[in-house]
């Protein structure tokens, strides 16, 4: 009970005139973000939600606080849609004649004066989106509602809780019900009315369970009690209303509703009022809680309470704007601009191919702007293929596999006829290591087949931002860059096989050697290795500059040139510069979204000196 009184204390001496509320600024960011309601739905404006059960006395509060009948009615469920309701308090002026409008969000700019056909419209409107048979939607209507009479505040009214459906509803209309609501008060933007009859049992109120669900610490919670007038003889709800059964840290304030038959009987709202007074003034328990009972009371604590909580929020949720604001700036580059003109086709075309050409050269020099921690990228995986992948290829390669000592011992036998040799032949040696090096053949092409392989991955790879935007240029473009890489590789290979072909060995000089069959065997394979070697290291340095020359190094010097020639013809830019069909609606709705973020940010901006506390 402390902590509470000293909430209150706090709101009381927070408190501020109707003049200089924040209120209507939220009011007024709901009026800017209504026509892109559904692409804000992230951003959470302060808001009271108003939860109770079925027939708690939801809608009897709401107008008592409005001092209006404009809500539908029934025995059944009667708020089948979510009702954002706006009370703005509209100050006497000269030549206002004080009358009370009602405004919806889909009618802007028709003004209601008859609350009947508030009513009316509310219903319709529940019907056009939830059908005639008591449906549910999650679809809001919207409401402002224009006095002197009222205090500044936003409320949301939701469906109530209900258990059994009825009607169109769904078996599993109570799941629905209460997923609707715990999306509204799950926000921490959001303040909870948790609203339970007094003639149930309090501590198992659906309202307050759910408020608890997602309130757990109870700090944006206030509980209001409805019906107290008939509760049995010899109760009363004098320890809820004190916090003492479930504690709320915003406290609960309890008021006495109209009944049914107060509804037939036309009894005014003022009528009402004054019964409620004079019930709480000659309670003999209640008369000492008049802070805490009547919708007077409510009214002034919704208010403060809200007026606190929106500039406690209202720094956060202009950062939140100017970063939203960032985000869908950026989103809109993506898009660009519509080009109506031949010239700025033109130029758009050739701003894009040279774009995707410095991409391709940054990615393969290592100059890309978006470099990755996490695994090896552009030329750093070319690298990688010719030091580790090439180098270890090669380096398996045993210049003596499938080479067994018989068949060296027969070719030198072939090659000296029926003399005995002096010396190891050259011929058979020339014969062997021909035919032992041509096996480095394959680990080479494998090579260039890989580096192929990474220029293609780099050419998907390309983030050139107004490619998104024309996917047939963008297929154009993969189509020409692909014949282009693949053209580069066969003057690469034939680079590599004449690098393999002129390793046939020149004529050795003899070595004198022993009559023993094994120490020539031995000699030749000695001569193999040691050749073998040589060859390795020349084929390792030489076969990466030769794909380096005629295929990387190729495509960064004349790729920009093929794709002018290819792709940059007059009678090719209309085609090429063909949008998706949804780029078009999207630029204009973001481009929606965008400008009502900018007057959000200006509105607060506005505002900022005149509200806000300095820091």
């Amino acid at each position: 009970m402390g902590e509470e009184a000293s909430f209150s204390n706090k709101n009381v001496a927070a408190s501020t005139t109707i003049g200089s509320s924040v209120i209507p600024i939220i009011n007024r960011l709901q009026d800017i973000f209504s026509p892109v309601d559904g692409e804000l739905s992230k951003i959470s404006l302060p808001q009271v939600a108003v939860v109770g059960s079925q027939s708690s006395g939801k809608s009897s509060v709401l107008e008592a606080l409005v001092g209006r009948d404009f809500l539908p009615r029934g025995c059944d469920i009667c708020t089948r849609r979510p009702l954002a309701l706006m009370l703005v308090n509209r100050p006497r002026n000269p030549g206002d004649d004080g009358r009370e409008w009602a405004e919806f969000r889909h009618l802007p700019g028709k003004r209601f004066f008859d609350f009947t056909k508030v009513r009316q419209e509310i219903m319709a409107e529940t019907n056009k989106e939830a059908g005639s048979n008591r449906g549910v939607s999650e679809k809001q209507i919207g409401l402002k509602i224009s006095s002197p009479n009222v205090l500044n505040m936003t409320l949301v009214d939701l469906p109530g809780i209900t258990k059994v459906p009825v009607g169109d509803q769904p078996t599993d209309i109570e799941a629905r019900i209460r997923k609707m609501i715990m999306a509204y008060i799950r926000q921490e933007n959001c303040i909870i009315l948790a609203v339970s009859p007094a003639n149930s049992d309090l501590a198992t109120s659906d309202a307050l369970q759910m408020a608890r669900e997602a309130d757990p610490t109870g700090s944006r919670t206030i509980g209001v009690i409805t019906k107290l007038d008939i509760m049995d003889r010899g109760t009363n709800a004098c320890n809820f209303l004190l916090g003492k059964v479930v504690p709320l840290r915003l406290g609960y304030v309890g008021v006495v509703n109209r009944s049914q038959e107060d509804i037939n009987k036309n009894r005014s709202m003022q009528d009402a009022l004054a019964y409620e007074k004079n019930f709480f003034r000659d309670h003999p328990v209640y008369n000492g809680l008049s802070d805490r009972c009547g919708i007077p009371q409510l009214a002034k604590k919704l208010n403060q309470i809200l007026e606190q909580h929106i500039r406690m929020v209202l720094p956060g949720l202009k950062s939140e704007l100017h970063s939203r604001l960032n985000a869908v700036a950026k989103e809109l580059q993506k898009y660009g601009d519509v080009m109506e003109s031949k010239a700025e086709k033109e130029t758009m075309l050739l701003n894009i191919l040279t774009k995707y050409c410095e991409a391709f050269s940054a990615m393969v020099d290592g100059r890309s702007q978006e470099i990755s921690t996490k695994e090896l990228s552009g030329g750093a995986r070319i690298r990688y293929i010719f030091q580790s992948i090439f180098v270890k290829t090669l380096e398996e390669v045993d210049p003596c596999q499938d080479l067994t000592d018989e068949d060296i011992r027969t070719a030198i036998q072939n090659a000296t006829g029926p003399r005995n040799a002096l010396f190891v032949p050259e011929v058979p040696f020339e014969v062997l290591v021909r035919r032992q090096i041509a096996r480095l053949l394959d680990p080479c092409l494998q090579c260039l087949r890989f580096v192929y392989d990474e220029l293609i991955k780099m050419s998907h790879a390309c983030a050139v931002t107004e490619l998104q935007r024309f996917p047939v240029l963008r297929r154009h473009l993969d189509d020409v860059m692909g014949k282009f890489i693949r053209d580069s590789v066969r003057p690469a290979e034939r680079m590599i096989d004449s690098l393999i072909e002129i390793e046939p060995p020149s004529i050795l000089g003899p070595l004198e050697m022993t009559e023993q069959e094994a120490v020539e065997i031995l000699v030749t394979k000695l001569l193999l290795q040691s050749y073998y070697d040589v060859v390795r290291k020349n084929v390792q340095d030489l076969v990466p500059k030769s794909i380096m020359h005629f295929l990387v190094n190729h495509a960064k010097r004349n790729l920009h040139n093929t794709f002018i020639q290819k792709l940059y013809r007059e009678n090719h830019v209309e085609e090429l510069l063909q949008e998706h069909d949804e780029v078009a609606a999207n630029r204009r709705q973001v481009k929606e979204v965008s400008l009502v973020l900018q007057q959000a940010v200006q509105t607060l901006d506005e505002v900022e000196s005149e509200y806000l506390p300095e820091t």
